[in-house]
């Protein structure tokens, strides 16, 4: 709870005083935060603990895949629930309503994420409290970057700051639910670890390059492109740096 109240908080901030009007450029970073939280922290995590790579890939495409038809099922019932002869009420609603889905697979993506940290961090504590301790300081590291992602995806999204931050907190909890199994069910909770960081990646992977990245391109100026490039470069920096530090130490 405490490395889930201290990722929160330090993301929160970060969002909320320092996105401001910079919210459009930001979504490159939140490209470059989830890519990278992706392919250098949770599938080489996913892969070092899995007894077969190919399970982990599998887990993998299945997981885009399955969040491909979550947001097809949610874009359906969207349009079906608000018609698409609605003139320009409609057109005004379809920007934020019709990127609702994105916003629920952020959260169960991150619910995946979050339950495996629980898991991670109960199974140092069940070594020595110094390593449990040493553990979430890790977690909360690598954490607070992804989360300020997460927040830039969900204002994105056209939710509020409250919903968003009320959505985060939701799905941080699945990190105690994470702890409390990996310290009653240890072997069993250690066994599944590599395919929810594998369903994890999928979804940070997925929105990444199915739903933010083709919103970049609508920018095709060279000043728009070099913002782009700029802070997706600071994006995969802010994840890849503090986890090789950390894995020096």
């Amino acid at each position: 709870m405490a490395g889930g109240a201290l990722s929160l908080t330090a993301a929160a901030l970060l969002s909320f005083k320092v996105i401001g009007d910079w919210l459009p450029r930001m979504v490159s970073f939140a490209v470059g935060a989830m890519l990278a939280a992706a392919f250098l922290h949770l599938l080489p995590e996913a892969i070092e603990r899995a007894t077969s790579i190919e399970g982990v890939l599998a887990t993998t495409l299945g997981g885009l895949l399955a969040f491909f038809l979550l947001e097809k099922a949610a874009l359906w019932r969207h349009h079906h629930e608000h018609g698409a002869g609605h003139g320009a009420a409609h057109a005004s609603h379809s920007h934020t309503g019709g990127r609702r889905p994105i916003a629920a697979v952020v959260v169960i993506g991150d619910g995946f994420h979050n339950f495996v940290d629980g898991v991670l961090i109960a199974s140092a504590f069940v070594v020595s409290p110094a390593l449990g301790v040493g553990a979430t300081l890790a977690i909360v590291a690598h954490e607070v970057p992804q989360e300020t992602g997460d927040f830039i995806v969900l204002l994105d999204c056209g939710l509020s700051r409250m919903q968003a931050l009320a959505l985060n907190v939701a799905s941080s909890l699945t990190a105690v639910a994470g702890g409390v199994l990996g310290y009653l069910a240890l072997g069993y909770a250690e066994a599944a670890t590599p395919y929810l960081l594998a369903l994890a990646a999928a979804s940070f992977i997925y929105i990444a390059v199915a739903d933010l990245i083709p919103g970049l391109h609508r920018a095709s100026d060279t000043r728009s492109t070099a913002w782009q490039i700029s802070l997706i470069a600071a994006g995969v920096a802010a994840i890849a740096l503090p986890y090789a530090l950390l894995h020096q130490h």
